[in-house]
């Protein structure tokens, strides 16, 4: 038998004893009738996985300012940052106390201040003007009363600023005749007049009569006169007292009360009961 015989034998007849024959093909996937043949996607060659660009967050942008120094410098950012803020508050503190009006701090530390403020920082103005009281000042009055039978008494001291006190505290809503009106009544006569009681300009007339009449009025709410007499004179004085400073501040100031006696004034007519004739 030939070549072509055998190869002939070999595809149409079977297999010789111990010869193997060709391998059968695999069966493929089988695909259903209405859809079309998978494809194969086209993978990347090497060349062009080593050019593709990789996704980019939007947030992971190049860092800029203080977060691009290292940890360490950060740490020198923030002690600078906080010596400028303690150097700020420092000199405006400093700068506070010299002008403000003299107090227990500036007077303890005037020495600390002055270094400080001097030359380079010197100011030659004041925050308050004038300064604010330091003082306790209340008005007193007593009156002499005259009765029908032509005799006459004088009072005791009647502490209308003590008066007007208690009428405030505790109260929510004071009416301003008892927060202001005293007070302002004394300030005016004292503007007005020197230290011998003697007016100065032309409204020293004026703010006598107006705290006159303000004494008469209040003996009158008081009953000072009673049931059967009237005032005839009154008599106005101040009580003045240091505000003790507090227990650390070192201040010494005397508590002795010092006291302004004005002479006693006759009443009008009108006013003798308490009017504003």
């Amino acid at each position: 038998m030939d070549a072509q015989d055998k190869g002939s034998d070999a595809r149409h007849g079977p297999a010789e004893p111990g010869v193997p024959g060709p391998r059968a093909p695999l069966p493929g996937p089988v695909v259903p009738a209405d859809e079309p043949p998978a494809t194969e996607e086209p993978q990347p060659s090497p060349e062009a996985e080593g050019t593709a660009e990789p996704p980019t967050d939007p947030s992971d942008g190049p860092r800029t300012g203080v977060a691009a120094l290292s940890f360490r410098y950060q740490i020198g950012a923030a002690l600078a940052l906080t010596a400028v803020a303690v150097g700020v508050c420092v000199h405006l503190g400093m700068t506070f106390l010299h002008v403000a009006p003299p107090n227990t701090v500036s007077k303890k530390h005037s020495e600390t201040i002055a270094d400080w403020i001097y030359p380079e920082f010197e100011q030659n103005w004041k925050l308050f003007a004038p300064n604010p009281l330091q003082q306790n000042v209340s008005v007193q009055v007593r009156a002499e009363i005259r009765t029908p039978d032509g005799t006459s008494r004088t009072t005791g001291w009647y502490d209308l600023s003590a008066q007007d006190g208690r009428d405030i505290d505790g109260n929510p809503a004071p009416s301003h005749t008892q927060q202001n009106e005293l007070r302002r009544a004394w300030d005016f006569y004292v503007s007005t007049h020197d230290d011998d009681n003697r007016p100065v300009g032309l409204r020293g007339a004026l703010s006598e009569s107006y705290l006159r009449r303000i004494m008469a009025m209040r003996l009158d709410r008081a009953d000072a006169a009673g049931a059967d007499g009237e005032v005839a004179r009154v008599q106005v004085r101040s009580r003045t007292t240091q505000v003790p400073p507090p227990s650390w501040s070192g201040e010494k100031v005397s508590d002795k009360a010092v006291y302004r006696v004005l002479p006693w004034w006759l009443l009008p007519e009108g006013e003798t009961r308490g009017g504003i004739g």
